[in-house]
């Protein structure tokens, strides 16, 4: 099986881990970078649509000529019936050309943190003050929180990790001998 070079378009280590563990679980030959990008979207993005853009482009931004693929994901909330709920995007661009999405967990969130996004605040700092800890986003995230640890930000974004990679798989020549599964 070729080497896979990716990068993974983010410093954060939920996000790093996540797709670390995915690339170790199915036994991937696999070189990562990591590549702070911006997402081209607002700093939280309020939409599925502005979720799911947001991990598109910062799968292409951070995709380079000596990549064979980039991965971004991305954090965001949306309203859905007069209820605002938790999403993920993710997205994995390819030197080839192609351009794979994955969506992950989506639970509603507590009204009082609803009001507060909706008055313009960020998830991330909201979940810190309500979890009265630091740095949430870093490890166990807002679905860590809301599910007392029974799903974490890394478990979740892994399995929007293996997702991209399982269509990738699919989808490419280049790595038709990679596992199929454990």
């Amino acid at each position: 099986m070729k080497k896979i070079k990716a990068a993974i378009a983010s410093g954060n280590p939920a996000k790093v881990n996540a797709v670390t563990a995915v690339f170790e679980k199915f036994q991937f030959d696999f070189e990562l970078v990591t590549k702070d990008v911006d997402s081209g979207v607002s700093a939280q993005p309020i939409t599925l649509e502005e979720t799911r853009l947001g991990a598109i482009n910062r799968s292409k931004a951070a995709l380079t000529d000596s990549l064979d693929v980039a991965i971004g994901l991305e954090g965001g909330v949306y309203e859905l019936e007069g209820e605002m709920y938790l999403c993920n995007w993710g997205a994995l661009a390819t030197s080839e050309g192609r351009l794979y999405t994955a969506a992950g967990a989506q639970i509603p969130l507590p009204e009082e943190i609803a009001l507060r996004l909706r008055a313009g605040n960020e998830l991330g700092l909201v979940m810190d003050e309500y979890a009265d800890e630091i740095g949430v986003r870093t490890h166990k995230g807002a679905i860590g929180i809301l599910t007392a640890e029974y799903v974490n930000r890394n478990e979740m974004f892994e399995h929007i990790v293996s997702l991209l990679l399982g269509q990738y798989i699919q989808g490419s020549d280049s790595v038709a001998s990679a596992p199929k599964h454990l």
